[in-house]
């Protein structure tokens, strides 16, 4: 718990308050750390080959040895983000008198080392402020009708309230989740910060004067609100080896399942009783009160920023500027010209000119799409159909949420049956394994529109409709799990990127999705609405198996793709 409190704001506030005196960094107390952190053989490296990438074989064996992380080692320990930022190498005659910081082996500091109930209480910390966040879009759908009869504006008009919201947060990784990459930054200000202003900004949704000021500050709080949705998958890969990933990811899953299903229920009751405001009121203190748990808790995850901020701690101690690390020489290699493509146009060439990413890309956007579509049609079934008031109408989403519990245990035990196994040495998997959970996720989102679109009639019971919905959690988390893990192993070098457009792409449909769902669902019918989603969600069923089969070598045509597995 000390090691947590450290490292977090609250920590940092104390040491800076204190003078140094409280909260110690271990070179600060024993001086002899500052020797085992400076790696000889790896600055002489550096002086010799003007790189501190450029090791011979049997230096970069040694050091991708489990759990012996050298400053050269510290990207892949996330999944290659280094890379992301250029990989630009060291200049020779800078590389001649430098000393560089290295990690330690087995070094406690960095997150892939980290103990495993540590590892567990931050993955915690990532997974509620992700459901804090995550909530905000649905919890305002249940104060829909109130928005109506305040504003005076159509339902169509009022729905934009949580499509604008949605869109805002699919924007935001474009800029927050390269941002988090840069070792000067890394994870925890872009999260805090932007935490701040979200949690700030709701007063000004809920004080809205008027539609269109509701409007923009929804989008507004949508925006601020977003790193987590797109990096909090990088701060699981910081902390979790290749092999144990997916455990990570698929409980981080569980808490973005969470968000959307639970805000309904958590926000029907209230705006029942009080209307739309007190659905964001509920926002502001959940939001509030992660904010008040992270400032005091939640340490940095990156571990290019840890070593980059041990290095400045060092270089203060010693009086020596000469020290430097490889995520610092890297980050000086960048330019702006690098920024603006890492930022805003990577992101939408790797979406748009890889056919892997687009494909799977697409077909998550169709399956978050859906998503948000269908839930429009619950206040239909639920409220009109079988006589739910608001309050109780949130309670039909549980079924959601219980396909979500159902389905980890299996989706745990097939990971360490079959996948883990088949890792290798390196602790690398060739990424078309990672698809195969999908196989199952493909068929059973069809299943659940079909389901639920044909039972949701008076003369069956509800409990049916309910049961069917939670078909849909199974298909959603295995389509999830297996297309992020797969798309972080298939582009190592470009991940931030990649997983920042899918998080566009996805949201680019939930967000209009809605707009046309009461008009549908009125018009076809609960049934061949439904329906309709389910042959759509059949069309794209082939994906995932055409791309296990032909997937590498379509990898293998590809300039940013990985060619060696």
């Amino acid at each position: 718990m000390g090691d947590l409190v450290r490292d977090s704001v609250f920590g940092q506030i104390v040491r800076t308050a204190s003078g140094g005196k409280l909260l110690h960094w271990d070179e600060q107390v024993d001086p002899s750390y500052v020797d085992r952190y400076l790696g000889n053989d790896f600055s002489k490296n550096t002086a010799d080959h003007g790189s501190p990438g450029e090791q011979n074989v049997e230096e970069k064996n040694r050091t991708s040895s489990p759990g012996s992380r050298s400053a050269s080692t510290s990207s892949t320990a996330q999944g290659g983000s280094n890379d992301e930022l250029g990989g630009t190498k060291a200049d020779p005659e800078k590389g001649k008198d430098v000393h560089m910081v290295n990690w330690l082996d087995h070094d406690p500091q960095n997150p892939i080392n980290w103990s495993i109930p540590k590892k567990f209480f931050v993955t915690f910390q990532i997974c509620l402020l992700t459901f804090s966040v995550y909530v905000g879009s649905a919890i305002y759908s249940a104060g829909t009708l109130s928005v109506v009869q305040e504003f005076g504006v159509s339902q169509v008009a009022a729905t934009l309230g949580l499509t604008l919201f949605v869109a805002g947060y699919g924007i935001g990784p474009m800029v927050w989740a390269p941002m988090s990459e840069i070792p000067y930054i890394g994870r925890n200000p872009v999260y805090l910060g932007t935490l701040v202003v979200f949690v700030v900004l709701q007063l000004a949704v809920i004080y809205a004067e008027n539609f269109g000021m509701l409007l923009a500050f929804r989008f507004i709080t949508g925006f601020v609100g977003s790193p987590v949705l797109a990096t909090g998958g990088a701060s699981i890969s910081d902390m979790y080896t290749p092999p144990k990933r997916a455990y990570g990811i698929s409980v981080w899953g569980l808490a973005a399942i969470c968000g959307p299903v639970l805000g309904p229920l958590v926000g029907g009751f209230a705006a029942e009783s009080k209307g739309w405001t007190w659905t964001i009121w509920e926002l502001m203190w959940l939001s509030g009160a992660c904010l008040a748990f992270l400032i005091f808790f939640l340490p940095e995850t990156s571990s290019t920023n840890i070593l980059y901020r041990r290095t400045r701690r060092l270089r203060k101690l010693t009086g020596n500027d000469k020290l430097t690390c490889e995520p610092e020489v890297e980050a000086e290699g960048m330019t702006g010209n690098d920024i603006v493509m890492m930022t805003l146009v990577r992101p939408f060439t790797l979406s748009f000119g890889e056919p892997i990413v687009f494909l799977l890309n697409l077909y998550i956007a169709l399956v978050y799409g859906l998503l948000y579509i269908w839930f429009e049609s619950f206040p239909i079934v639920f409220m009109e159909l079988y006589g739910f008031s608001l309050g109780t109408e949130g309670l039909a989403f549980v079924g959601i949420l219980v396909g979500a519990f159902v389905v980890i245990p299996p989706f745990f035990w097939y990971v360490h049956k079959y996948i883990e196994p088949r890792f290798n040495e390196n602790g690398e998997l060739k990424p078309e394994l990672r698809l195969t959970p999908s196989f199952v996720g493909a068929f059973c989102v069809p299943i659940c529109l079909f389901w639920f679109g044909w039972s949701a009639r008076p003369s069956v019971h509800w409990i049916m409709p309910i049961i069917g919905s939670g078909w849909f959690t199974i298909g959603a988390f295995l389509l999830f799990n297996s297309v992020l893990n797969y798309l972080g192993d298939a582009y190592p070098k470009y991940q931030a990127s990649v997983l920042a457009g899918n998080d566009f792409m996805r949201s680019a449909f939930g967000a209009g999705f809605p707009l046309f769902a009461n008009a549908m669902y009125r018009k076809l019918g609960v049934g061949w609405a439904s329906s309709l989603l389910g042959f759509l969600s059949i069309a794209f069923i082939p994906i995932p198996f055409v791309l296990y089969f032909y997937g590498e070598r379509i990898r293998k045509r590809s300039k940013n793709a990985r060619h060696d597995l």
